[in-house]
């Protein structure tokens, strides 16, 4: 049970830190960013990979429109709860 709750509990903290660096670059992508900065280029590369997954499945609106934080966070909201209901009734059932 205890390593139950670990798993639990890092797949919880990486999701949230994933949100925390998506809402990040939603809001830099308001100004204009200087592309050379560290921390932008690293928001960029963190995000990325998931971003452009959602951007092929809805492109931008308008071709301006970008939504794809909207629905990376909604998934990440999703899969949070799923895991965390997954987890407790794996608790429950098996320990």
């Amino acid at each position: 049970m205890p390593l139950l709750q670990a798993v639990a509990g890092v797949l919880d903290l990486l999701l949230n830190v994933y949100t925390y660096l998506i809402i990040g670059r939603a809001i830099i992508s308001w100004v204009n960013p200087d592309p050379y900065n560290p921390i932008v280029r690293f928001l960029y590369t963190a995000t990325e990979p998931v971003m452009s997954v959602a951007r092929r499945i809805i492109p931008p609106i308008g071709g301006t429109l970008d939504i794809s934080p909207i629905i990376v966070l909604l998934l990440i909201f999703l899969l949070r709860g799923f895991l965390n209901t997954l987890f407790v009734n794996l608790a429950n059932n098996f320990f």
